[in-house]
């Protein structure tokens, strides 16, 4: 594969804590779910890389600590970010109220980014009841995954990643 075709790219994953980033980035990059909880205290940071099409994404993925409140969150967390992942836990109101207010400020923050939305743990509702929560939430999510059961996961960060390269072709 020609280098020009190989691109690597910062992405951050963003919400509440115990929404499931840890899970995500853990299916996706080591094909594991963890069985028990571990809060992520500041960050932890992993790599994989993804093929589309000619070309070659190396996502850089910032795994940051949970927080209600984003201007908590480290400037240089998130400094250089092409794109960040937003998980909201569909069992979990207080994830997505508010949604909108938290997606203006990260865009604020970092203008520009890609993002994607993702709505986790829906192995925990039935259809019509993931489907009442998406539904209720005032910017509807890109995705609906199960860390847990590996469902979209695969499909959530190829997402981010198609974002990304068109950005970067664009």
């Amino acid at each position: 594969m020609d280098s020009t075709n190989w691109i690597s790219k910062k992405i951050a994953l963003l919400g509440y804590h115990a929404v499931g980033k840890t899970s995500l980035i853990s299916q996706f990059v080591e094909q594991k779910f963890p069985e028990s909880y571990l809060s992520t205290i500041g960050l932890k940071v992993d790599k994989k890389t993804v093929d589309l099409g000619d070309h070659r994404l190396e996502l850089i993925i910032w795994d940051i600590a949970g927080q209600e409140n984003m201007a908590h969150i480290p400037q240089y967390y998130l400094n250089g970010c092409g794109g960040f992942i937003y998980v909201i836990d569909v069992s979990r109101p207080s994830t997505y109220e508010d949604l909108k207010t938290k997606l203006h400020m990260i865009q604020s923050m970092v203008p520009g980014a890609e993002m994607v939305i993702a709505a986790n743990k829906k192995d925990l509702l039935s259809e019509s009841e993931l489907e009442e929560v998406l539904s209720s939430c005032e910017i509807r999510p890109d995705i609906s995954t199960s860390a847990k059961e590996n469902d979209n996961v695969e499909d959530l960060f190829h997402m981010l990643a198609s974002k990304l390269l068109a950005a970067h072709e664009s």
